[in-house]
């Protein structure tokens, strides 16, 4: 039982020597900066892309917008040339009870 406390004790010291040598060689004054450069650029490199892909879904919606409002467009284009179709108009012209115009009524405009 002896020796098994002193090979457990032995491998803390391995361990808590190899932390400690990290620790001295990852906080030294030559490696220190490239670690924390490293991790500034891959936390802007994150940013960047998550702002990539919030722009993709604006664009998306503004897409989807401009379709549908062309959408509205042609239908309202669609029913004006409906309205202005020349039956339409004979039929709207007999209901209010209107006649067409004598040859001095008319005026060309060039």
């Amino acid at each position: 039982m002896a020796v098994t406390l002193k090979r457990k004790s032995a491998a803390k010291e391995r361990i808590k020597g190899m932390i400690d040598n990290a620790r001295s060689v990852i906080f030294s004054s030559d490696i220190f900066p490239m670690i924390l450069s490293l991790t500034v650029i891959c936390i802007l490199f994150v940013l960047y892309r998550m702002k990539s892909v919030e722009v993709d879904y604006k664009f998306i919606d503004a897409k989807k917008s401009v379709e549908k409002q062309q959408m509205i467009n042609k239908e309202l284009k669609a029913k004006k040339a409906k309205l202005l179709s020349s039956k339409n108009l004979k039929i709207m012209a007999k209901e209010n009870k209107l006649a067409s115009p004598k040859q001095e009524q008319i005026i060309v405009i060039p």
